[in-house]
């Protein structure tokens, strides 16, 4: 095998696909990445068998196909000191052999055969949505899953394909985010399990690997296999088992409280400056709405009190609710700053509802005023 290739878009690739590779492992060969060198091209893969990726990598000149497998710490770190333009990469089997123009690494290599296959993209029948909202998708509901809960199913985020819309629900059972966007497929696709959880962390390297320039990404579930290609990239992943809550339930009927509009930025603003005088111990804050203006208080002994006063465009009858203020920021974080919001409250028992215009949902449970 022997390339050569330009640094930056090899590192760029490499360092997508390193994120997959498992830090420490039963099987060491999972510790490396894969490069594998055909006339038309080259590509990275890597996997640790639950999540695999290929990615194409451009920018590559082919004297010599082949594959050879890099260990992701030593050729990582020669991508990234490196200051050339060009690299070549050359390998006998053996081992690896990287130049650049005043530089030269051979680094030793196991074998590729023993590397286990990551698949392509082979399905003929697929759904289809733009690059852009699966990346929004993702973006807005992967922040709100739960690795650290003894319940499998939170650690994902869950997805509804129904007819011409897809469903994106991420929940840690305190707050839950939930957004929609259009679907579209070729072919008739094989109907989808109701359970279609991908586990958070497929997701965000799936956010990763999308460029915003993609046009056209196609979805496609095999057995308990969830795949995502884009022109660059093929991701898949092992779906998680376990139940997933019954997320329609957490949204309250729409119309039943009151409906307060609010702008992300400043709203995002006076949070986080309540938010200063909070503890683990007295986390929450008070959000007092009324007479033309949100009230922000927070207390903790031996910390302080903070008051912040943000001028609304609400005049209705006065309600106070205690809410985490870091579930507010996270969902105030995903939204540009210039975007408005709608909060709907019912009273300061009953979960806060948030929603946009262009299909975002979010449900706070708040906490108790006693604290």
């Amino acid at each position: 095998m022997k390339i050569s290739c330009d640094r930056e878009q090899l590192l760029q690739a490499f360092q997508t696909v390193a994120a997959v590779a498992p830090s420490r492992s039963p099987k060491p060969i999972l510790q490396n990445v894969k490069l594998d060198v055909t006339p038309d091209g080259a590509s990275l893969t890597a996997t640790d068998l639950e999540v695999g990726i290929r990615h194409a990598v451009g920018g590559v000149d082919v004297q010599a196909p082949g594959s050879v497998v890099l260990p992701v710490t030593r050729f990582g770190s020669i991508l990234r000191e490196s200051a050339d333009q060009t690299i070549h990469i050359e390998s006998d089997g053996n081992g690896a052999t990287i130049r650049g123009e005043r530089s030269r690494f051979q680094l030793p290599a196991e074998n590729p055969a023993e590397f286990p296959p990551v698949g392509g993209f082979e399905e003929t029948s697929y759904y289809e949505v733009p690059a852009r909202l699966l990346r929004e998708l993702i973006r807005r509901t992967v922040f709100a899953t739960d690795n650290e809960s003894s319940r499998y199913a939170l650690g994902g985020v869950k997805l509804e394909f129904d007819g011409e819309a897809i469903t994106a629900v991420g929940t840690d059972g305190r707050r839950l985010a939930k957004m929609v966007g259009p679907l579209g497929k070729q072919g008739e696709p094989a109907a989808v399990q109701q359970n279609t959880i991908v586990p958070t962390r497929a997701m965000q390297l799936i956010e990763r690997a999308i460029a915003p320039t993609d046009a056209e990404v196609q979805l496609a579930v095999r057995g308990s296999e969830f795949i995502v290609h884009s022109p660059r990239a093929t991701i898949s992943a092992r779906l998680l088992e376990g139940r997933f809550p019954e997320w329609r339930k957490v949204f309250p009927e729409r119309g039943v409280g009151q409906q307060i509009e609010l702008a992300a930025g400043p709203t995002h603003a006076a949070v986080r400056q309540a938010a200063i005088v909070t503890s683990e111990e007295s986390r929450g804050i008070d959000f007092t709405f009324g007479d033309g203006s949100l009230v922000l208080a927070g207390k903790a002994a031996e910390v302080g009190q903070s008051r912040v006063e943000l001028p609304i465009g609400y005049d209705g009858p006065e309600i106070t609710i205690t809410l985490d203020p870091r579930f507010v920021i996270d969902f105030l974080k995903v939204l540009d700053s210039d975007k408005t919001f709608t909060l709907e409250l019912k009273d300061g028992e009953s979960a806060a509802v948030c929603s946009t215009d262009d299909g975002y949902g979010y449900v706070i449970m708040p906490l108790a005023r006693d604290r």
